[in-house]
């Protein structure tokens, strides 16, 4: 053997010397709120643990809808805490698995850097051509939406909404301008302790109910060795910062 072969085996044996012996993988249902952070969350346990995440992102209750009906996912991270429960009691979760790893945040936002102010004018007084809100059947960012204007005791016709099947597309109308003003998560729009775009008014959280996002261990990934490791993950310094970098509470 060449000395430059000796030395690639080595550089080889090295890299892989930090990861387990048997690197896994996982499917995981992921709420759309959380697109991005779970992106770079992912990225660092997969370098630090040598395990494959697959990520679907999407409406919550459209993934209980799925998981029940046999869905390959091995977790869920939902955008409530009633999903996880609901899905341990039906028996499609592992019992003393789920966990609330982030509080969610709601924003009323607009593309339009000068559309929305601190007092939420523009919603308050009508001037709006377009409200996108999700859907509340299956997004909980949508339930806080609704419990928040009526809190507000803001009346929206109906001929002035918009409704998103997730979170996801309730954002793409405000951004795209087809609403001018949109009730989104607010990891959606804020990196790092500021606004990425935009104007928004950060909805006080005594307006609606705590939007407290579960994870939760799937009966299909009990013995997935990938997925509890993800789930445990989420839990460190390092996840804990990523989270807390989108604006989530904890």
């Amino acid at each position: 053997m060449t000395r430059r072969l000796s030395a690639v085996f080595a550089a080889l044996s090295l890299g892989l010397a930090g990861l387990p012996a048997h690197a896994g993988e996982t499917t995981i249902a992921v709420a759309a709120n959380f697109a991005e952070p779970i992106k770079a969350i992912v990225a660092d346990f997969s370098r630090a643990t040598g395990h494959t995440v697959k990520i679907s992102t999407g409406a919550t209750g459209k993934f209980y809808a799925q998981i029940v009906n046999g869905a390959p996912f091995d977790a869920l991270l939902a955008a409530d805490d009633e999903t996880p429960a609901r899905l341990i009691a039906e028996k499609h979760g592992v019992p003393g698995s789920a966990y609330t790893y982030a509080v969610g945040r709601l924003v009323l936002w607009s593309a339009d850097a000068g559309k929305v102010d601190a007092q939420a004018s523009a919603l308050k007084s009508g001037n709006f051509r377009f409200l996108s809100v999700a859907n509340p059947r299956t997004a909980p960012y949508g339930r806080a939406a609704l419990q928040t204007l009526a809190a507000m005791k803001v009346d929206v016709p109906d001929s002035k909404r918009v409704v998103g099947e997730s979170i996801a597309q309730t954002w793409q109308f405000a951004a795209t301008g087809n609403a001018d003003l949109g009730f989104v998560a607010l990891s959606q729009v804020w990196k790092d302790g500021k606004l990425t775009s935009g104007s928004a008014w950060i909805v006080p959280g005594n307006l609606h109910q705590p939007i407290r996002q579960d994870a939760v261990l799937l009966v299909r990934g009990q013995d997935n060795i990938a997925a509890r490791a993800l789930l445990d993950w989420l839990k460190s310094p390092s996840a804990r910062k990523v989270i807390e970098s989108y604006g989530y509470g904890s």
